[in-house]
């Protein structure tokens, strides 16, 4: 008989699987579309009510794509709409939040030292905020505001960095961050599924109809299409970030989150001026790298808090430089406390079938063997023990940064570089 958490893990991996290709297909169509409708040119020789024309060549052959903002005077029969690339993506991106983050929320999604919440709660509130970000959003781009585009998107970017930073205050800094992504993926998704397509929709049978469309319908469409466009690079970035601890599991992750914001913005900008072949924006490239910059900064200073180190004595070198260090022994027993309950040939954590990544902590060859993993999952950021469950101290976090300054200094005095 097969094990439950094989069948769960396999399932997982073909929901992930999925999710990353038919995100290619959205990502792709999205980007495509709008980048055709910034380089359509006017014409003498355009057909009667086409706004613009392109010339495109792929595959051998070459395109010639016209768009009508009203129709032709003839609609054919069958449309292809793009739409199910945006509801796939939602739907087995939920699908996964349901079986990591919900079926495992003691682990992956609540972080009781950050707030002690049953997983029940936990779970409630990731299902209102995602629901509350759509209606929010929808209610900000229906009143008054939605006209004024420019004061529209920088309150988007604080709304985007408050929940940020709530999420920050009760998730585990890799559920926050994902939450981050879904929050804004799900306002995506909304976008495609209760306005984009309906009003395309209402538009055609309009068309059919021999009825005059409403201004408001395409007017409608192309600013959630163009919100869509712009937070696409953002929302990439938060899904990647669970798998750098760097990123999510510092005390600064929601300032991160919302920093990728503006660089992601600033990328679509350069690509959106290029597109409608006007002057390459090129300093967008320039604060861009500075904001990165400023992220990798926070990082460090949002690392576990650190204590001033005793100057290190020299240490007798010897084959293995992990090993050598003269607080080996507390860095060994923290790992043996703290990690091995699931790091282990056989573990121990209820729920936990088999090694994460196949990683065994259990003498001093494994600890040597995964010592970077080790000091930057749980030294330099709070990525392990996940949701700290095995409550790991900051005492004990900054022994392991010490053992990295010791294994510097045996590097320096045996000329390892």
């Amino acid at each position: 008989m097969i094990e439950v958490a094989v069948i769960l893990d396999w399932l997982t991996f073909a929901v992930r699987w999925l999710h990353v290709i038919v995100a290619i297909a959205w990502i792709g169509s999205s980007f495509y579309f709008i980048a055709l409708d910034l380089g359509l040119r006017k014409s003498k020789n355009l057909p009667v009510n086409a706004y613009g024309e392109e010339w495109q060549v792929h595959g051998g052959g070459f395109y010639h794509l016209t768009k009508y903002l009203v129709a032709p005077k003839t609609l054919p029969e069958h449309l292809v709409w793009f739409k199910w690339e945006s509801y796939s993506t939602w739907l087995s991106g939920f699908t996964l939040l349901i079986l990591i983050y919900y079926l495992g929320a003691d682990i992956y999604l609540i972080d009781i030292n950050k707030f002690d919440l049953p997983n029940w709660a936990g779970i409630l509130i990731s299902l209102f905020s995602l629901s509350f970000g759509w209606l929010f959003y929808d209610f900000l781009c229906k009143s008054p505001l939605g006209k004024k585009q420019s004061l529209l998107m920088i309150i988007l970017f604080f709304v985007l960095l408050g929940i940020s930073w709530f999420y920050a205050q009760i998730f585990t800094g890799r559920a926050a961050l994902l939450h981050i992504g879904a929050f804004t993926a799900t306002i995506m998704s909304a976008n495609v599924f209760f306005i984009i397509i309906p009003n395309q929709k209402i538009a055609v049978a309009k068309l059919k109809a021999k009825q005059k469309v409403p201004a408001y319908l395409g007017e409608q469409a192309k600013q959630r299409s163009l919100h869509n466009n712009y937070l696409t690079l953002p929302v990439i970035f938060l899904m990647l970030s669970i798998h750098y601890p760097l990123a999510f599991a510092t005390n600064y992750n929601w300032l991160i989150a919302g920093l990728i914001f503006l660089i992601g913005v600033l990328i679509r900008h350069y690509f959106n001026s290029k597109h409608a072949r006007k002057a390459k924006p090129n300093w967008t490239w320039i604060l861009a790298a500075l904001l990165f910059m400023l992220i990798i900064w926070l990082s460090y200073i949002g690392r576990p808090a650190t204590t001033e180190n005793e100057n290190l004595s020299e240490t007798k070198i010897n084959n293995n430089i992990y090993s050598a260090t003269k607080n080996f022994t507390q860095v060994k027993n923290i790992i043996l406390t703290r990690c091995s309950m699931c790091h282990a040939k056989e573990p121990v954590y209820e729920g936990i079938y088999q090694a994460p990544k196949n990683i065994i902590l259990e003498n001093d060859k494994d600890i040597a063997k995964y010592a970077k993993q080790i000091i930057l999952q749980a030294g330099l950021s709070y990525a392990m023990p996940p949701a700290n469950i095995s409550f790991m101290e900051d005492e004990e976090r900054q022994i392991l940064v010490e053992w990295l300054e010791q294994i510097r200094e045996i590097r320096n005095v045996n000329h390892e570089y």
